[in-house]
């Protein structure tokens, strides 16, 4: 439970008796996941992905246990950076294990804005960040196309293992470019296949991002078969979305250029 609430739900110790004083209490700490930030371009002023888009099945893409042996944080966060004090954007938080190990990694002077657009996700989630007594932990609802994120804010973001899922990518980017601050940068960690097979080859990966105006300034392999770390830099100048050209499947511009429905 975050610290905010604990006056309230002591009050209500003093002035409620028993079973009534929870439920004062739970509803207290259980509020509604919402958007930490206004609304960015409309997801129809962008071209749709000319490739199949994987759906969402697990907040989780492999056991936490799984993922600490293969030290998957501590490469990315090296590869990133990540360091105390910086602010950094968990895009696509699912279950957390991201959330919880940046919390720790940027400290009490940094924070991390863990974003999904699943609610029950972030139900889960925000009670998790409210269990450990995570004060550095923000939870937000964003769109398909549009993380919610407040303007310049981020210092870096981590999109781990959902980049398949993303059905608007051209929007989703074009938006969370407004959220970083120059210099930061963009992490991105999937496995090597197709998108069907919840992966995304790198040439697709680097066409998506070069559409929209990012630079590469990284690509790791990583150890423990987790997948790819791919590191890229915003765009110097954002592009006008009438602008940004589609990407086939085998990481080609599009011939056709047509705008998300």
């Amino acid at each position: 439970m975050r610290l905010a609430t604990r006056p309230f739900c002591i009050l209500m110790l003093l002035l409620a008796l028993g079973g009534a004083t929870a439920t004062m209490c739970e509803l207290a700490a259980a509020q509604p996941v919402a958007p930490l930030a206004p609304p960015g371009v409309a997801a129809a002023a962008f071209p749709a992905p000319d490739r199949p888009v994987a759906s969402v099945i697990s907040p989780i893409w492999a056991s936490e246990d799984e993922r600490r042996s293969a030290n998957e944080t501590e490469q990315v966060f090296k590869l990133l950076g990540i360091k105390p004090g910086m602010h950094v954007g968990d895009i696509g938080a699912g279950s957390g294990f991201y959330t919880m190990q940046l919390s720790r990694a940027v400290g009490p002077s940094g924070e991390v804005l863990a974003q999904d657009i699943t609610p029950k996700y972030l139900e889960a989630l925000q009670q998790r960040v409210r269990a450990a007594d995570a004060a550095n932990v923000k939870v937000g609802l964003g769109e398909e196309h549009d993380p919610r994120l407040p303007a310049h804010s981020l210092d870096a973001a981590v999109l781990i293992h959902m980049y398949h899922e993303i059905a608007q990518p051209y929007a989703l980017l074009f938006n969370l470019a407004a959220a970083l601050k120059p210099g930061a940068l963009v992490g991105i960690v999937d496995l090597d296949r197709a998108t069907p097979e919840h992966g995304t080859p790198p040439k697709l990966l680097r066409c998506e991002l070069a559409a929209v105006g990012y630079r590469e300034a990284g690509f790791h392999k990583l150890k423990g078969g987790v997948g790819y770390l791919a590191i890229f830099k915003p765009p110097l100048e954002a592009k006008q979305p009438s602008a940004i050209k589609a990407c086939s499947r085998d990481g080609n511009t599009a011939a056709k250029n047509q705008r998300a429905s």
